[in-house]
């Protein structure tokens, strides 16, 4: 994973983005502390798919249900803005 720092990300933003659209994964630092993080926006949006693990994950019958509350405040964020449902 490679670093720039904020002048060099704004001086070179478009490739950049360009490494990011061939997969690879940014961090932008300030004073050399990490702030931020460019990656494709494809790998977020797999990471929480609803059922992106279907058939992968086996769960106990004992298991208990999700709250609702639970199953609203993972719908209801910055990555389902239209609810997700």
């Amino acid at each position: 994973m490679r670093q720039v720092n904020i002048h060099e990300a704004k001086t070179h933003l478009s490739k950049l983005l360009e490494a990011v659209e061939q997969g690879e994964e940014i961090i932008i630092a300030r004073s050399g502390k990490p702030v931020a993080r460019l990656c494709p926006a494809r790998k977020w949006h797999t990471l929480r798919q609803p059922g992106n693990m279907k058939g992968k994950i086996r769960i106990a019958a004992d298991f208990d249900q999700t709250p609702e509350d639970v199953v609203e405040a993972y719908y209801e964020n910055e990555l389902f803005p239209s609810g997700g449902k």
